[in-house]
């Protein structure tokens, strides 16, 4: 049996969606920018796209622009925004500290070119961005928050609706000092909650939200970033005037139309019941094994465990010889020496870093290919333990 438990790091194309992209990858494939009829084809499918993923979002569909993935539209916000308000003040920026670094890292230059300073705020051990510690980091310059609505790693779900209320009463309780309709702006990075929690931006009182294809059963390489009117935004890839000038080169119309058709399919899976008891046989089965995050406030398709006295990556070997998927964490960071920076944030802890496994599952995984994982993970851990260098009694080496 193979067992794919790796969707938080990508999905497959939906047959639905393959289907709604072949007309723009075979018959309607005209430049949406030329104003003959194959041109203007591909126009009306854009445009009908933004119309439907303005009716999920709850927002007018000028407000939403297409990218090429998650990452390019994080990049935006950050960026964008800076740029967009100018050098009138020394922007601060407000994050979290494990956020994706598709955020991280956009904030690390802004600081390296003294274009902006940043805080980084901790989650508790629960993995959760208290709302009161990024209240108490406004400060006076601060022009923008970037909070991810669920971690990629862990799976626990950020208060963003609280945040972004607390954000408009800061807002209201101080007068603009950035000659805009408001001082403070609000980014979520929505990749990993798209499919599970309600994305309407008025709930979540969102200025600004990120959504990528391929998390949702849409092909690689496309993604939308929404933008409240009244945003200030600059674009950061230049060339032609395509997205209202703010995302430069010829649109991607097969990969926007196969987008909005995975969003169209979104149907809340019941993955929970599932999960809790993959969560619970681990635990209750293999012995020093930890949940990483809350067991409640976390979508229904992410779980990270620490394997106590092993490293995370030679889990993830075993398993795949086994024919199972899984990861170590984010898959933009798999290449990466450095333990994971979303485990150390919250526990501080090396050890617990490196031992720890991402599992995701989605709507296609089924009790069997659960149960068959479990089955090969006790294999593993036992057989991983026997050779471990560290002791059962101390985290060091013998």
């Amino acid at each position: 049996m193979r067992v794919y438990l790796d969707y938080a790091a990508t999905t497959p194309i939906r047959k639905e969606v393959l289907e709604a992209m072949r007309p723009y990858l075979e018959k309607d494939f005209g430049n949406p920018s030329s104003i003959h009829s194959w041109g203007q084809r591909a126009r009306k499918a854009i445009d009908e796209s933004r119309a439907e993923i303005a009716k999920f979002l709850g927002c007018q569909s000028e407000e939403i622009i297409f990218t090429g993935g998650g990452s390019e539209a994080d990049n935006l916000a950050i960026h964008g925004v800076i740029a967009g308000l100018g050098a009138k003040i020394n922007p601060h920026i407000i994050t979290s500290a494990f956020e994706h670094h598709a955020v991280l890292k956009p904030c690390e230059d802004l600081e390296k070119r003294g274009l902006a300073t940043v805080t980084y705020i901790r989650p508790n051990k629960e993995g959760i961005i208290a709302v009161e510690k990024i209240k108490k980091a406004i400060r006076l310059n601060t022009v923008l928050v970037s909070i991810m609505y669920v971690n990629n790693e862990i799976g626990t779900i950020q208060p963003i609706r609280e945040i972004g209320k607390m954000i408009e009463v800061e807002n209201k309780k101080r007068k603009s000092i950035v000659g805009s309709r408001k001082a403070i702006f609000f980014h979520t990075d929505a990749v990993q909650a798209t499919e599970y929690l309600p994305m309407n931006v008025d709930y979540l009182h969102v200025d600004m939200l990120t959504i990528a294809g391929h998390k949702i059963g849409a092909p690689k390489g496309v993604g939308l970033l929404y933008i409240r009117k009244g945003t200030p935004i600059r674009a950061i890839i230049h060339g032609g005037e395509q997205e209202k000038g703010l995302r430069a080169g010829t649109e991607n119309v097969p990969y926007i139309v196969g987008l909005t058709k995975a969003i169209d399919l979104i149907k809340n899976a019941n993955l929970k019941n599932l999960r809790d008891c993959f969560i619970e046989r681990v635990i209750k089965e293999i012995p020093e094994v930890y949940l990483n995050g809350s067991k409640t406030f976390r979508v229904p398709h992410i779980v990270n465990f620490y394997f106590k006295n092993i490293e995370g990556e030679s889990i993830v070997l075993g398993l795949d010889l086994e024919g199972i998927a899984c990861s170590t964490g984010s898959a933009c960071t798999s290449q990466a020496l450095e333990p994971s920076h979303v485990i150390m944030s919250i526990f501080n802890d090396h050890f617990r870093a490196a031992g720890s496994v991402r599992f995701s599952l989605s709507k296609l995984t089924t009790k069997a290919e659960l149960d068959f994982a479990i089955e090969k993970i006790k294999e593993i851990v036992a057989r991983l333990r026997e050779i471990s260098p560290y002791t059962k009694e101390k985290n060091e080496y013998r």
